[in-house]
């Protein structure tokens, strides 16, 4: 596993892509968060960054099946992965590689936004009068909404040899285990019956739970679950080939 990670660390970061992806990122955040007047942070009356937990996923949602979109993809266009598959490496090992590569990339995007929360812990009044506790744990949300797009992506680029067609099934994908539960839950057939119980079954509202500071263990299983889920199903693609 630790040498699939290093060459597809080293992939990432060798050509552009990965630094596209960082400075894009960031780009994004600060125009939404310091520039833009409808969610700049600076028209609240309050000290927070729930503004910065609230648009990361949609950029998310388009960023990460870029990242991944060439994951297996790729290795399928160009013949790779049946070099990959006579190395003594598992499919797992070549899964996992991939996937914390991908995680890394994330990892190092968000790792920047941290001057945020020190910008306004000190912009408070008094400075530092701002909820550590549903930051930290809105960061945990994030990390691991992040893991779950990976885990997606991942999937989606071990179906097909297009990274394109990649990319958009992520997308899909993306969208409807994050808002598509909450969509559905809205119709008239489950509202007042069971709406809860199928917008729990998306992502918005486990990620949207961590938000509030308090780390329940029903919200990380559930996004362990649906991350070994993603991963499994992605096993499953890979042996597909050899059938």
């Amino acid at each position: 596993m630790l040498s699939i990670f290093i060459k597809e660390v080293n992939g990432i970061f060798s050509s552009l892509i990965g630094y596209m992806v960082i400075g894009l990122f960031l780009l994004l955040m600060g125009l939404m968060l310091w520039v833009f007047p409808d969610y700049s942070i600076l028209n609240y009356n309050y000290a927070s960054l729930q503004q910065l937990f609230d648009i990361a996923p949609i950029i998310f949602l388009f960023l990460i099946p870029a990242i991944t979109m060439r994951s297996f993809a790729e290795e399928t266009q160009s013949g790779t992965i049946e070099l990959l598959a006579t190395r003594p490496l598992s499919d797992w090992s070549i899964i996992f590689g991939k996937f914390f590569a991908g995680l890394l990339l994330v990892a190092f995007s968000l790792l920047p936004t941290v001057l945020y929360y020190y910008t306004i812990s000190n912009l408070g009044s008094p400075a530092g009068n701002i909820d550590s506790g549903a930051v930290g744990g809105s960061y945990i949300g994030l990390f691991l909404l992040a893991a779950v797009f990976v885990a997606i992506g991942i999937f989606s680029s071990s179906l097909t040899d297009n990274q394109i067609v990649a990319f958009v099934f992520s997308v899909f994908l993306c969208f409807v285990f994050y808002w598509g539960f909450t969509f559905i839950s809205n119709l008239p057939v489950f509202v007042g019956t069971s709406d809860t119980f199928v917008q729990k079954l998306g992502v918005e509202n486990h990620y949207y739970s961590l938000s509030r500071g308090l780390i329940d263990t029903r919200d990380l299983i559930y996004f362990f679950s649906i991350i070994g889920l993603f991963i499994y199903l992605t096993q499953v693609s890979l042996d597909r080939r050899k059938w």
